[in-house]
């Protein structure tokens, strides 16, 4: 049986289309981001709601849209299927109803990054690639490093000195090469970049390949399949690179396509810091283009992506939803993490605690009714940014 409708790559903003048989970076043409593309009415035939109740708990249960055409090539570690709870108590105290977090800190490696590197690791099995090249600013190497152990495939990460400890530790355990950088992830980008050719890597950076963003749409298939097709009122996103928002975008167009799902679209909102925020500035402004941030500066690392090759379609999914974009300080990042924790139990990591930040900025514009069905995105766990969770602890004395 068939199982993935893959037919082409096209370009998100010239609509040029590229051969998904071949590795493939960006647009030819113009130099955006590639979408994959599937025959949906034929693979809508196959893949039914009704098909889902049988099928694996992992993202991989959407397989005729994800870009793996033979299965002896996917590369998963139980990614996706992450719970979606209704985090009650942390509701009231912003006097809402039906508030929820989708936690994707339950991913293998601990965060979202699972689901793109699942997706990216097993479409380059499939092609042939032996060797891959990553910057990050740390969740995405832990994860690329893990996948790439798991498929047979050579890993090389760069990130920034002062990237999480935890997250270099991650990518030594899963046995990639890791190489630390003065500066920011984007500096971290170039050499990668002026590297690949000659070192024969493959570089993954965000949407600077096809495939990521396929993984990532599933967090958009799930949230629909956990709400019983229908999509909430209002998405809350952590914004660094965007590809959770550009890939759930595209996912809620094919769900329409397949007759899951109607017209109606969540008010996509980006939550940003207020010391690395090119998408707030440029929505602020009414730019289609996001100029990158100098001298970015936050404590959420997955935050600090000066100038993302993605920014006219964040832009573009928050305009045309209704929705906005806000930025937080980072002072407020680790009281956020800690009231979701003591409310709600959930571990989340410093870019999953932004989006209750700016939760309560959208609350006090009046930019969202108490009534209404809110879904933040917890990124990560709290395991992956351990210098926020504090280590005061009292002394018992008898």
């Amino acid at each position: 049986m068939k199982r993935s409708y893959l037919i082409s790559l096209e370009c998100s903003y010239c609509n040029e289309e590229a051969d998904h048989s071949q590795l493939s970076s960006v647009c030819p043409a113009c130099g955006k981001v590639l979408f994959a593309r599937y025959d949906l009415k034929a693979a809508g035939k196959v893949m039914t709601q009704e098909s889902l109740q049988g099928r694996e708990k992992s993202m991989w249960r959407y397989r005729e849209v994800l870009p793996v055409l033979d299965d002896v090539n996917m590369v998963s570690l139980g990614e996706g299927m992450t719970p979606l709870l209704h985090t009650e108590r942390l509701g009231k105290t912003l006097g809402l109803s039906r508030l929820y977090i989708k936690d994707e800190g339950l991913n293998p490696t601990g965060t979202f990054k699972a689901r793109g590197m699942s997706a990216a690791v097993s479409r380059a099995k499939e092609l042939g690639v032996t060797s891959i090249a990553i910057p990050s600013a740390g969740n995405a190497a832990a994860a690329i490093a893990a996948y790439c152990a798991c498929a047979g495939i050579k890993a090389t990460v760069f990130m920034p000195v002062d990237a999480p400890d935890i997250t270099k530790g991650e990518s030594r355990l899963a046995g990639a090469d890791v190489y630390l950088v003065e500066g920011l992830i984007s500096d971290a980008g170039r050499i990668v970049r002026e590297n690949c050719e000659k070192r024969g890597w493959w570089d993954v950076s965000t949407l600077k390949e096809p495939y990521r963003a396929e993984g990532k749409k599933t967090m958009g298939y799930e949230l629909a399949e956990q709400l019983n097709w229908t999509l909430p009122d209002v998405i809350v996103y952590p914004t660094g690179g965007g590809t959770g928002i550009v890939g759930m975008w595209k996912g809620f167009e094919e769900m329409e396509t397949l007759g899951w799902i109607d017209s109606k679209r969540p008010r996509m909102v980006s939550v940003q810091a207020k010391g690395c925020a090119p998408i707030v500035r440029a929505f602020e402004r009414g730019d289609r283009f996001a100029e990158p941030i100098k001298d970015a500066c936050t404590i959420a690392s997955g935050l600090r992506v000066p100038g993302p090759i993605a920014d006219y379609l964040i832009l573009d999914a928050l305009r045309s939803s209704g929705g906005t974009a806000v930025a937080v300080a980072d002072d407020d990042l680790v009281p956020a993490m800690h009231e979701i924790g003591r409310w709600e139990g959930i571990s989340s990591c410093l870019e999953g605690a932004a989006t209750f930040a700016g939760l309560r900025v959208l609350v006090e514009r009046n930019l969202v009714k108490a009534d209404e069905t809110i879904v933040l995105f917890n990124t990560g766990s709290a395991l992956t940014t351990p210098h926020a969770l504090g280590t005061d602890c009292a002394t018992w004395e008898e």
